[in-house]
């Protein structure tokens, strides 16, 4: 298969981001297969995967801003800040019970906006060379230094809700936020906040940047030489402003060359797609005239 383009892919719950590439390399018959931004595990929903060519929008879609649904327990914290690690400390039930809407409410005031945010010590972030979830299954304490991120929203959806045996509170949240951002973390500085401890019990992402999980294909439901693969351009034209090019203008950006911003002035990214409708190149703008960052050949589309 040599389209180049992009797949959207509904992750199910115990596979990982890797087992999907994987999975749909052998589908689509190729190597080239990337994906922009891992999901754990635990996680389902919205992966979305570059083929052939298209794999140079990732490095573009990888920092878009994301969008997840959670569902976040108060009454333990535990190893991984989710579901899948040791509990390490239980709550008080008395203490749980207590916890008020209000009360949530004004502690997800402080973690909305740009915050600093210490990512979870099991996680896939390089500490002296090594993964840090490495370091901490072989018995090395983590710590890990605090990074910015933005929290956009952060909202609680209906009441929480009393686990059966009464020990935990239980709490479905959206959250958008900017890339990087760890909702496991934000889960147990929630509970931190509130004196009980917290972790996630579920997650699914639902967008990245204006790609929705609404457009994507359960992992189960693909099938060799039947992929539903959005081609480049019209994957580029979905998240990026579209610049027009002629046909002077796709020479050109294939020489190397700049050609004029037009009357645009943004600072973002631009498809530039050409009269025929192929994706000829992402652009940026360099003073009154745009650069390529990225061409694709002829051959590539």
């Amino acid at each position: 298969m040599n389209t180049a383009g992009l797949l959207l892919v509904d992750k199910p719950s115990d596979w990982t981001s890797h087992d999907v590439v994987a999975k749909v390399r052998g589908l689509a018959g190729t190597r080239r297969v990337g994906h922009a931004g891992t999901l754990d595990p635990m996680a389902t929903g919205l992966l979305i995967l570059g083929l052939n060519a298209a794999t140079k929008l990732l490095t573009f879609l990888v920092g878009e801003d994301k969008t997840y649904l959670a569902t976040i327990r108060l009454g333990a914290n535990t190893i991984t800040d989710d579901r899948e690690g040791d509990v390490l400390q239980l709550a008080d039930p008395a203490a749980v019970r207590a916890i008020t809407p209000q009360q949530i409410e004004t502690v997800l005031q402080t973690l909305r906006g740009p915050i600093q945010q210490v990512p979870s010590s099991v996680s896939a972030i390089k500490v002296d060379g090594k993964r840090a979830y490495a370091k901490v299954r072989s018995g090395d304490e983590v710590k890990l230094a605090a990074r910015p991120v933005t929290i956009h929203a952060f909202t609680v959806n209906g009441q929480p809700r009393l686990s059966e045996d009464g020990q935990f509170l239980d709490i479905d949240v959206t959250v958008q936020c900017s890339s990087g951002t760890y909702i496991r973390a934000l889960a147990r500085d929630l509970g931190a906040a509130l004196g009980v401890g917290g972790h996630l019990t579920a997650l699914r992402r639902t967008h990245i940047g204006r790609y929705s999980v609404e457009q994507a294909v359960p992992l189960a439901n693909l099938v060799a030489g039947q992929l539903p693969v959005l081609d480049a351009a019209a994957a580029a034209a979905q998240q990026f402003e579209v610049r027009p090019l002629s046909e002077q203008d796709v020479i050109d950006l294939r020489h190397g060359k700049r050609i004029s911003a037009l009357d645009n002035k943004t600072k973002q990214v631009l498809a530039g797609i050409d009269d025929q409708g192929q994706l000829i190149a992402l652009l940026e703008r360099s003073g009154s005239q745009l650069k390529s960052v990225v061409v694709f050949a002829a051959q590539e589309q």
